[in-house]
């Protein structure tokens, strides 16, 4: 119920603000685990991308969110969960592992970090979707997100098509290999915005 009328009250917030267009939503799986990457163009991309999808998606983010009194209790009832940054945080990794063998989609930002619209994919890429994947098996989602979050901009969503990384669940990769497959994740994520 909680989560219906927040969803709700942005829907109609994003309405008066905003003309988005979200396409791909058939590619979103119905049931099962997913890893659900994107590029990080702002603060509200989390609500662009989960604003018209039934399923839950419970995020990664930054444990400076979870230390606002206000915003805490919200960000935890709509599935995100908290994550160091600049380290290799290993709780919520295993909260993002259990999560997935349990059949729910993780969203992450590969990139860790707002780039803006920035397409030259200049940010450092980090190797945690790829290793989710690696030990889980289960899909990436790719999601591309494009637009200026002022007033009366238009915000494109695009998800495409889920697709798996051949990489062996039992193998310990390198972290530079890692990255290199989540390097490949934002490639096709960026592709999604060539695509007019």
């Amino acid at each position: 119920m909680f989560i219906r009328f927040v969803k709700a009250v942005i829907l109609v917030v994003f309405a008066l603000l905003y003309r988005v267009k979200i396409t791909g939503m058939e590619n979103i799986p119905e049931e099962g685990a997913a890893v659900m990457c994107a590029n990080h163009v702002g603060e509200l991309d989390m609500l662009f991308i989960g604003c018209k999808i039934k399923r839950l998606i419970h995020y990664m983010a930054k444990i400076e969110l979870f230390k606002i009194p206000l915003l805490s209790p919200i960000i935890k009832r709509l599935g995100a969960f908290p994550v160091k940054r600049g380290k290799a945080d290993i709780e919520a990794i295993k909260t993002a592992l259990s999560l997935l063998e349990n059949g729910h989609i993780v969203g992450i930002f590969p990139e860790g970090t707002r780039v803006g619209n920035n397409t030259q994919k200049k940010a450092r890429v980090k190797p945690g979707a790829a290793l989710l994947a690696q030990k889980t098996g289960a899909p990436i989602l790719p999601v591309a997100v494009e637009g200026k979050y002022t007033p009366f901009s238009k915000i494109r969503v695009i998800f495409g098509e889920p697709f798996t990384i051949d990489l062996d669940k039992n193998k310990k990769y390198t972290n530079s290999e890692l990255v290199k497959v989540s390097e490949n994740i934002m490639n096709k994520i960026y592709s999604l915005l060539e695509a007019k």
